[in-house]
């Protein structure tokens, strides 16, 4: 056993083909609960869906016994995105913008397969620093992209998703569209950089109400010392805008304009650093 979550718990297994893998079991006190049953069968089936290199990939979905579901995924290297933030951030904008960029292509690829994933946030992101590579994971809460109100696992007036990383249009319980998932990354995106998140209400009541009131701060005034380029910043900003038509057309739009900004930061960095170091030389060898 590797963890446990709120509705599964987690195995490290070999598998008889693909060796190393995770097992995800659902546990045994939700056997019973049709829905629960559902959104575990729903995430195996939308894991076979989408093929990309940075999704976790399934590779086998079973029922062992009566109600042992079971879900055989691949096991990433690294360890969550999470626990890396939270050792490590606010970490260089060019590796946040090389983490953004690879779940956005995956997203991108849930997305094109007629998928929201409704649950974006680091503690479903796999991360290995040395390689650099990101993997998202978790379909437990996904939803088709056009499934009609009745056939829903999530009653109107309730929301889906973890409070920190969810949009606010999320917070009516109503279907939400691909832009949610944009306002998550961005949110995630705001965290990596800051170390903090764009509203911090002490109680869930108090975060409820700044979502569905309130703008998110400013990702320069998340705490003291937080310097990100204007650009950066603008472009985080604009994905967090409360109204989805606001945000960028899609995640990997986004992704690239986050990335754009970074580089420019960059390479205005370089051309700084290469002017202070010419002037540096003339000086030296000015007689005057």
């Amino acid at each position: 056993m590797v963890g446990e979550g709120g509705t599964a718990v987690v195995y490290r297994a070999e598998h008889r083909t693909h060796g190393i893998v995770a097992v995800k079991v659902l546990k045994e006190k939700l056997r019973a609960d049709k829905t629960a049953v559902a959104r575990f069968l729903r995430e195996a089936t939308y894991g076979t869906r989408v093929s990309h290199p940075n999704v976790v990939r399934t590779i086998e979905v079973g029922e062992a016994g009566p109600g042992v579901h079971y879900l055989a995924i691949e096991w990433a290297l690294g360890d969550l995105l999470e626990k890396y933030a939270k050792q490590h951030a606010p970490l260089p904008p060019e590796e946040v913008g090389e983490i953004i960029g690879q779940i956005a292509d995956a997203v991108y690829a849930v997305h094109a397969a007629g998928i929201i994933h409704r649950d974006l946030k680091p503690d479903n992101i796999m991360y290995d620093p040395v390689s650099r590579k990101a993997k998202l994971l978790d379909f437990g809460i996904a939803a088709q992209s056009d499934q009609a109100p009745e056939e829903r696992l999530t009653r109107a007036g309730f929301f889906v998703g973890t409070l920190m990383y969810v949009a606010p249009e999320a917070l009516s319980g109503q279907l939400v569209t691909s832009a949610a998932d944009q306002y998550s990354l961005a949110t995630i995106a705001y965290y990596l950089l800051s170390g903090c998140l764009p509203y911090v209400g002490k109680s869930q009541r108090e975060m409820f109400s700044q979502l569905l009131s309130q703008p998110p701060i400013p990702l320069n005034s998340a705490r003291k010392g937080c310097s990100v380029p204007v650009s950066v910043e603008a472009v985080i900003m604009k994905a967090l805008s409360r109204n989805p038509s606001d945000r960028y057309p899609d995640v990997v739009s986004f992704a690239t304009s986050l990335r754009s900004a970074i580089d420019t930061r960059v390479s205005e960095a370089g051309r700084g650093s290469l002017f202070s170091r010419m002037k540096s030389l003339i000086k030296r060898n000015d007689p005057n």
